[in-house]
């Protein structure tokens, strides 16, 4: 969705005598809408704080759940949703999917930034492949969030580049025998996240953190989380 707005700017045609001239010259501001679909809304607010300095770019609203989001862009599309990633990656896939197949209209009318604490070059893909148009990490600097939000929202695709400078570091570790999911907590151990950290960013439980650990140690022949930290 896009607004205009009309600005009043006092224009000068030339040297004067020290009076402003009473002309105005009218300059017109494309505004982009954003919305946020997180799973805190402290974060929420943070970003309506952040767009407040922005002319172009206007908060929306803020929800707490993809179904209400996928309500939101039949009834009233912004022209960004920023999705949080801790909803689970399979369940976003799956999101964007049934988006496509409700209406092939929804994802050319609304830009899908994915965001979240930590991104893997395969996730993005994965992402971008299911119809997302931005991915960035919640430790962006605010000029890359807002230019993610300007290029998603102009129809363009947007990608943090560190997303694919993290992905090509040397391995420390044989990986060859872990999972998709035990790479991706291993990750994030390595990042020094907590259990419960890591839960609440893929979408699982504590329990479930634990027991990917478990056949980590035993597969890497490391000895504890600080061993691969």
């Amino acid at each position: 969705m896009t607004n205009l707005i009309e600005r009043n700017r006092p224009f000068s045609s030339g040297p004067n005598d020290g009076r402003a001239d009473q002309d105005v010259r009218t300059v017109s501001i494309d505004v982009r809408t954003v919305s946020i679909c997180d799973t805190q809304p402290v974060t929420a607010e943070g970003i309506r704080t952040l767009l407040s300095d922005c002319p172009d770019l206007k908060f929306e609203q803020a929800i707490d759940s993809l179904g209400r989001a996928m309500e939101m862009l039949r009834e009233s599309p912004p022209s960004v949703v920023v999705v949080d990633k801790a909803f689970g990656i399979q369940t976003i896939l799956e999101w964007l999917t049934e988006l496509r197949a409700a209406d092939a209209d929804l994802l050319t009318r609304t830009g899908i930034v994915i965001w979240g604490v930590s991104v893997t070059e395969a996730e993005a893909l994965r992402f971008l492949q299911a119809g997302a148009r931005g991915i960035l990490r919640k430790t962006a600097t605010i000029p890359m969030l807002t230019a993610c939000l300007r290029s998603v929202a102009a129809g363009r695709t947007w990608m943090e580049d560190c997303v694919f400078r993290d992905s090509g570091r040397s391995e420390r570790y044989p990986r060859s025998e872990l999972t998709a999911r035990e790479q991706q907590v291993l990750e994030l151990v390595e990042q020094g996240f907590k259990n419960k950290d890591i839960a609440v960013d893929l979408g699982i439980r504590p329990g479930t953190v634990k027991i990917h650990l478990k056949h980590i140690f035993e597969k890497t022949g490391v000895r504890g989380r600080y061993g691969l930290a």
